[in-house]
C-alpha cells in the first residue's frame, strides 16, 4: 500500500537528492508538475532549521527602489531597497517617493523604543491571591531576570508588565534581544523565568500557561502600539511646497485636506490604524531580507501624523510601534535574503536598528507616492500602466 505521507529522508532531510524524491510523491499524488520550484542555486544543507520537508523553492520576482536618501542615527546615506513582490506598481511607487524625499534632502529617522515580549499568565485561587502575588513579582524582579537571562546570551530582560483580571495575573516580560526578532529567545527565556517561579513561590501557584496572549504575538493590537513591540521607529520629513507641486502634481493643502477625510473614513470603519499602505513595503522588504512574514500583521501598524507648515511646506511623519526586523538569526542567512540585506549592508550583528530606520523611511515614501496618487488622481492610471497582467 502507497503511503499518503510526504516521504522525510531521516539520514539526510536536506539534501536535493531528498527535495526531488518528495516532488516526484507530490507530483505523483497531484498530477502537477513541479519544474520551476526544483530549481535553486543555493545548497540546502543551509536551511535546517527554516523549514520542514524542503522540496523546492518558490520564487517571487524582486525589484529595488532608490536610491532611499535616509538621515538616521544608525542609517546614513543612500540606500537601495530591496522588494520582493507580485504587485505591478509597487516597486515604482515607492521608488517616487524615495526620489521625491532624496530631493527635498533625506529622511530624519529614529529609533525610540526596543522590546520583545512573552507573556504567561497564572491563575491562583482568587483575586487576593493573584495581587499577592503581583506583589511578589515585584519584590523578586532580580531573581526573575537572573533565571531568565540564564538561557541567552544576548537577551536581557527590561521590566514585567502586570495586568489582573478576575483571579488571573497577566505578566508581561519585555526583553530586548541584540540584532534578533527575539520571539523564540524570549519564549525559551520567559520559560525557564515561569518554571523557577513555580518553583520558588511559597504559597505556590494553580496552574500556569507561557503565554496568556497579551503578547499578541503575529497579531495586531492596540497594546503593542502603546507599549512597543520589535522596534519602535519614526521617520519624518518636511517637504517644500514647490517639490510637492512639481513632482506629486498636488499641494500640501489637498494633502492635507486628504489625510483628515481618510482618518475620519478609517474611524468610520474600524481600521486599526491610520496608515495609508504600510503593509505593502512591509511585506515586500520581509520577504526580499528573509524577516518572518507573518510578523507584518503587527508591524505594519503605523501612526501618521502630517500638517501644513507656515511657511506652506508639508511635514509629514510615520511611526512604526511594532515593527519586528532582524539583521541576523532566523531567514537573514539565507542564500538571497543574505544578499538582500548585505546590498544594505545591514547583514549580521550590529545593525538591526540600522535595518528598521530603513524600513520606516522606506514606508513613508510608500505612503506620501500614493496619498498623492489618489489625491492627483493619478492612482487609476498608474496601475493601468504598470500593474495589468491578464495572463
Amino acid at each position: 500500500m502507497t503511503s499518503l505521507h510526504i516521504p522525510r529522508e531521516r539520514d539526510n532531510d536536506y539534501s536535493r537528492e531528498a527535495a526531488a524524491k518528495r516532488r516526484r510523491f507530490v507530483e505523483e499524488q497531484t498530477g502537477a508538475a513541479l519544474e520551476h520550484t526544483s530549481k535553486f542555486s543555493f545548497d540546502p544543507a543551509i536551511l535546517p532549521g527554516n523549514i520542514e520537508n524542503f522540496t523546492g523553492v518558490v520564487q517571487v520576482p524582486l525589484g529595488f527602489a532608490g536610491p532611499l536618501r535616509v538621515n538616521g542615527e544608525h542609517a546614513q546615506g543612500d540606500f537601495f531597497v530591496p522588494m520582493a513582490t507580485t504587485e505591478g506598481t509597487l516597486v515604482a511607487s515607492y521608488n517616487r517617493g524615495m526620489r521625491l524625499t532624496r530631493q527635498a534632502g533625506g529622511i530624519t529617522t529614529t529609533v525610540v523604543d526596543d522590546a520583545m515580549q512573552r507573556a504567561p499568565v497564572f491563575a491562583f485561587n482568587n483575586a487576593r491571591e493573584a495581587r499577592d502575588f503581583s506583589l511578589w513579582v515585584t519584590e523578586n524582579f532580580s531573581a526573575i531576570k537572573a533565571a531568565a537571562e540564564v538561557t541567552t546570551r544576548s537577551g536581557r530582560l527590561r521590566n514585567i508588565e502586570q495586568y489582573s483580571a478576575s483571579r488571573m495575573l497577566y505578566l508581561r516580560f519585555n526583553y530586548t534581544t541584540g540584532d534578533a526578532a527575539g520571539q523564540n529567545m524570549t519564549g525559551k527565556a520567559t520559560y525557564a523565568a515561569c518554571q523557577w517561579i513555580a518553583d520558588s513561590y511559597p504559597p505556590g501557584i494553580g496552574y500556569y500557561f507561557l503565554s496568556g496572549n497579551m503578547d499578541t504575538d503575529k497579531k495586531h493590537s492596540a497594546l503593542n502600539t502603546l507599549h512597543t513591540r520589535g522596534k519602535r521607529v519614526v521617520a519624518e520629513i518636511t517637504l517644500p511646497r514647490q517639490l510637492v507641486i512639481e513632482q506629486l502634481h498636488t499641494s500640501p493643502e489637498a494633502m492635507y485636506a486628504a489625510r483628515k477625510t481618510s482618518q475620519l473614513g478609517g474611524l468610520m470603519a474600524g481600521a486599526v490604524h491610520n496608515g495609508v499602505h504600510p503593509a505593502n513595503g512591509i511585506a515586500a522588504m520581509f520577504i526580499a531580507t528573509g524577516q518572518d512574514e507573518a510578523n507584518v500583521a503587527e508591524s505594519h501598524a503605523s501612526l501618521v501624523y502630517a500638517e501644513v507648515t507656515p511657511d506652506g511646506d508639508y511635514y509629514y511623519s510615520v511611526t512604526l510601534p511594532s515593527l519586528i526586523v532582524a539583521s541576523y538569526g532566523g531567514g537573514t542567512g539565507l542564500a538571497t535574503q543574505k544578499e538582500c540585506l548585505e546590498a544594505l549592508g545591514c547583514y549580521g550583528q550590529g545593525k538591526a536598528k540600522k535595518l528598521a530606520e530603513i524600513f520606516a523611511a522606506t514606508v513613508l515614501c510608500g505612503e506620501i507616492s500614493l496619498g498623492a496618487a489618489v489625491v492627483s488622481e493619478e492612482w487609476v492610471s498608474s496601475h493601468d500602466q504598470y500593474g495589468r497582467n491578464r495572463p
